[in-house]
């Protein structure tokens, strides 16, 4: 399904870049695709602090709640990976459940499995297109992934796929009693 296809005006979006120039591009493409509410911050600092003000007075955060953080890889003083493990993993976090889209330009498989490991929704590789951001969106909306909680690892379910191998036993199912809901 395209992004195209949904109504975006009452969707909000937390933004966290530290170079102003993608901070603005990121932004206006979001805003083209028809995103309602895009709050930016300069570094995953100051998005922490949005989602710490979020939490405790929300009218003073700007917004009820974010319904996707988009977030640059690699930023000064705290960068997207420390915003990520904050958002996962952090007790004060409001938003552990919130699709996290981590940006970065270097998307070889082992960061991109790195930002998978720690949470991270989607991956959004730069050079991005208008196209590729709204792709990644449209993964976050239509097809969400339920959450995972192990000892070591908090985020959605790192599985997307079923295995391609004929006859072969899904290792993974679990049953109804294996299942536990949390509700935050």
């Amino acid at each position: 399904m395209a992004v195209a296809e949904f109504d975006l005006s009452r969707v909000s979006i937390l933004l966290a870049e530290d170079n102003h120039y993608i901070r603005v591009l990121l932004f206006q493409c979001l805003k083209a695709l028809g995103i309602g509410l895009v709050r930016t911050c300069k570094d995953g600092g100051e998005a922490i602090e949005v989602l710490r003000a979020l939490h405790v007075d929300p009218g003073k955060a700007g917004a009820g709640e974010f319904d996707v953080i988009v977030a640059n890889w690699q930023m000064a003083p705290v960068d997207g990976l420390a915003l990520l493990r904050w958002v996962r993993r952090h007790q004060e976090s409001p938003a552990r459940f919130v699709p996290f889209i981590m940006v970065t330009g270097h998307a070889d498989r082992a960061k991109v499995e790195q930002a998978r490991d720690m949470g991270a929704t989607e991956v959004l590789a730069k050079p991005f297109s208008v196209q590729t951001l709204a792709e990644r969106l449209a993964q976050v909306i239509d097809r969400p992934r339920q959450f995972v909680h192990t000892f070591d690892y908090f985020g959605p379910d790192r599985r997307r796929c079923v295995p391609a191998v004929p006859g072969r036993i899904e290792r993974r199912t679990i049953t109804e009693a294996e299942i536990e809901v949390v509700y935050d």
